[in-house]
């Protein structure tokens, strides 16, 4: 199509067909300006792509644009709808946190503990796993602070060791 034929085109679109196109898709789309601008300007487009739609009569060329911009329109109120959002008064459900790597990491250590000797054992229970401070821990034991940092110690490297051999890593 020559620039001159879509000047022409265009010039007939708007002075035959626009202002009651505009009209017509702002009935469509319950006053929203922007989306009859959408409307209209996509109904125009598509009358240019195919420019033998104004070589019929004027009303059929009205009712072929009008056809189109319901279209559109129809078109548009569809995609919103699938693409809508549901909304609730309820939250929805919280993920529930998974406690098995856990409560597996907890059976490595517990069996791992179980191959230290007893004193070492003793002192991370006390420690560690019941909280007491190495003070209270030397008074249940009935042995020097020194010792039970010592030993926390030495359990400490020992209890690293069988969780290597286990093939545990940090």
């Amino acid at each position: 199509m020559t620039e001159e034929a879509e000047s022409e085109l265009m010039r007939a679109l708007h002075d035959e067909h626009a202002a009651a196109l505009w009209s017509y898709a702002l009935r469509l789309t319950g006053g929203e300006r922007a989306r009859a601008e959408d409307v209209v300007q996509e109904t125009l487009l598509r009358a240019w792509r195919n420019p033998k739609v104004l070589d019929q009569s004027q009303r059929s060329a009205r009712a072929w644009l009008f056809t189109v911009a319901r279209r559109i329109a129809i078109d548009g109120w569809r995609a919103a709808a699938a693409r809508a959002e549901v909304t609730t008064d309820a939250p929805p459900e919280l993920p529930v946190p998974d406690d098995t790597e856990r409560a597996v990491q907890g059976w490595i250590v517990a069996d791992a503990l179980d191959e230290l000797s007893p004193r070492h054992r003793e002192v991370l229970t006390l420690c560690y796993f019941q909280g007491m401070s190495v003070a209270d821990a030397a008074a249940r034991l009935g042995v020097a602070e020194g010792t039970v940092k010592s030993r926390t110690h030495y359990a400490l490297r020992a209890l690293r060791l069988v969780l290597e051999e286990r093939g545990v890593t940090r």
